[in-house]
């Protein structure tokens, strides 16, 4: 299959998921698969959704509701490949934090800054 060539305006016709370079170029993140880094990028742009509306704790936090079924979709993949991406975030780097709501509800997924460690 062959694919044509961008014209002119179509070149910004596209939206993109930005990955944080230091994600690639850190040492502390060099044990990071390139998936878990992927979908990083992927949590980071459903803040911007999370924020129009509203979605912030009693300390201001920001905080995202992406179920598993919605990084399966996003990533094409497996549950359990799903699931190890997002403990790999959480306990391998701490990239992300999960906040259970209770049975039959989604988590809320706190998407910590890659710049600040604590």
């Amino acid at each position: 299959m062959q694919y044509d060539y961008f014209y002119g305006a179509q070149a910004e016709q596209f939206s993109f998921y930005r990955i944080p370079k230091a994600l690639f170029t850190d040492t502390q993140f060099k044990d990071l698969s390139t998936d878990a880094k992927v979908l990083y990028g992927i949590l980071l742009d459903r803040m911007s959704l999370s924020l129009k509306n509203h979605w912030l704790d009693e300390q201001n936090r920001v905080y995202i509701i992406f179920t598993l079924e919605e990084i399966m979709e996003s990533l094409n993949c497996a549950n359990q490949k799903a699931t190890r991406l997002m403990v790999e975030l959480e306990k391998k780097v701490g990239l992300i934090e999960r906040k259970r709501q209770g049975l039959g509800k989604p988590c809320l997924i706190y998407v910590k800054s890659f710049v600040t460690p604590k």
